[in-house]
């Protein structure tokens, strides 16, 4: 498997709907899980769509896996080292509904869009579906820093980069501009 290049924003496949995957258990769908833990590890990412390494299906990983030659049952991402751990998921044709309409504003990254940040509302407490590489059933109520995450995913799989969902532009921009005194890297 590999690392891929992460597309940036402008490129044509992060602007579309992406397919549904229709079979489960194949060779090229794990070498394609394969190839987006690799990406995201390599990126310390909290995420990764299909799309950001240009195959166009509702596919996306997120979380951190146990480092398990340290004894860890779960290990938090060294980049958002306060924020919940979200264990590590692959999900596809994954399904959101939010609970409630409570939403909360913070700041989120994107390997696609390097080197910004901006604030951006999302569902506070959320339930998702849809599969593992396998075909086994994901069902999870989940809220926080993981609502966060999969919402942010999930809109790549519908051609959605985060900027477009910020309410107020002045909420977006350069990464060292905003937090010029730390260590703040893209999602």
């Amino acid at each position: 498997m590999a690392i891929k290049t992460v597309l940036r924003m402008g490129e044509p496949c992060l602007l579309l709907k992406a397919a549904p995957v229709e079979q489960f258990d194949t060779p090229e769908l794990h070498i394609l899980i394969q190839d987006l833990e690799d990406t995201m590890l390599h990126m310390n990412g909290a995420g990764i769509a299909a799309p950001q390494i240009d195959v166009s299906l509702r596919v996306i990983i997120f979380g951190q896996k146990p480092i398990l030659n340290q004894g860890e049952k779960e290990s938090k991402n060294p980049r958002y080292p306060n924020a919940d751990i979200v264990p590590y998921t692959v999900l596809i044709n994954p399904v959101l509904k939010p609970i409630g309409t409570e939403t909360e504003l913070d700041w989120e990254g994107c390997l696609s869009v390097p080197g910004m940040r901006g604030i951006v509302p999302r569902y506070v407490r959320l339930h998702y579906t849809g599969f593992d590489q396998f075909g086994n059933v994901v069902d999870r109520l989940v809220s926080g820093f993981h609502a966060r995450v999969v919402q942010h995913e999930f809109d790549h799989l519908d051609g959605i980069l985060y900027p477009m969902r910020i309410n107020d532009l002045k909420d977006f921009g350069y990464t060292d501009v905003f937090f010029p005194n730390q260590d703040v890297q893209d999602d």
